[in-house]
């Protein structure tokens, strides 16, 4: 079995990502779900938030009128550049050239030998370039500027950036800083120092799809650090417990155990995927306690993405 998840921080936020037989379609397609306004820092959701589409738990967000305590002056969206351009020979995902939006896929993601292959090397991938990716974190970088170093790392590497037209998305990578929770946009902002800073990598080599993101951090904040070493060690206490036939709300209540221990709360808004030939699929992992049903299966691949916060 392939699944996991990196930590990302917020001001009182945490929210990682990291690093999918048979799918039934759902007839609800993305551009009823979302609403992308060029220049605006978010995908917001037309619907409220519900259990009836991985898409919509995936992308759902608060508004920042919730960070009462912020030390960081209030994000603005800043401009986006022009749509990167991708190499004609680089395989794309269907829902690039689709005049339809992607549609939400049903069913376990279960690998052969090949696959699961094909799967490590996409997640190889994927780590490296999110490696590179927080070596420039440093004041003064746009989000941008890291966007396009990400674009070009992932196509000279033979593989297409998973997020670029999923959606709308219209960028390569996510970059979500301070009080942007999930899925931020780059953009011409410049990190400041103090800022923190998820980037979520997704890349997508030879059909399958590689899921994994980091918190970096662009200066120092003790209680910052604390919440994403927190927020790591209940996601590899979670991974531990993964095995055929556990139960997935064991997840959950490991990761909301241990944010207990801590004296920390579990962000509910925001769940794990299934991953690998599609981007996101069943099953749903929630990161708190659940009584949702459902056993893992050898060789399926999903990602556990807990989100931690100062309750």
């Amino acid at each position: 079995m392939v699944g996991a998840a990196a930590a990302t921080l917020r001001p009182r936020l945490l929210s990682p990502f990291v690093g999918h037989c048979s799918y039934h379609q759902s007839t609800q397609p993305l551009h009823h779900l979302f609403r992308h306004n060029p220049g605006h820092k978010h995908i917001s959701m037309r619907l409220s938030r519900t259990f009836t589409g991985i898409t919509n738990l995936l992308f759902n967000r608060r508004t920042t009128d919730e960070f009462q305590d912020m030390t960081h002056k209030r994000l603005k969206p800043g401009k986006l550049s022009p749509k990167r351009l991708v190499p004609d020979h680089i395989p794309k995902p269907p829902y690039v050239d689709s005049m339809k939006p992607p549609g939400i896929s049903s069913g376990p993601q279960i690998h052969d030998e090949n696959g699961i292959e094909c799967m490590r090397a996409a997640g190889n991938l994927a780590a490296r370039v999110l490696q590179y990716a927080g070596t420039l974190v440093k004041p003064g970088i746009t989000t941008d500027a890291i966007d396009e170093e990400v674009h070009k790392m992932i196509i000279d590497n033979g593989a297409y950036p998973s997020p670029l037209g999923y959606g709308g998305f219209p960028k390569s990578v996510c970059t979500s800083v301070n009080e942007c929770i999930c899925h931020g946009i780059p953009d011409s902002r410049e990190l400041e120092d103090g800022d923190i800073i998820n980037i979520d990598v997704t890349v997508y080599l030879n059909g399958y799809h590689g899921d994994t993101s980091a918190t970096f951090f662009c200066g120092d904040d003790d209680k910052a650090k604390n919440l994403v070493q927190v927020t790591k060690e209940s996601l590899y206490k979670a991974i531990s417990v993964c095995a055929p036939g556990v139960e997935f709300n064991k997840i959950g209540k490991i990761i909301n155990d241990y944010a207990d221990e801590h004296r920390y709360g579990v962000v509910e808004q925001f769940v794990g995927h299934g991953v690998g030939r599609v981007f996101h699929s069943d099953p749903v992992i929630l990161h708190y306690r659940n009584n949702e049903r459902g056993r893992m299966i050898l060789n399926q691949t999903f990602t556990i993405e807990p989100d931690v916060d100062n309750g």
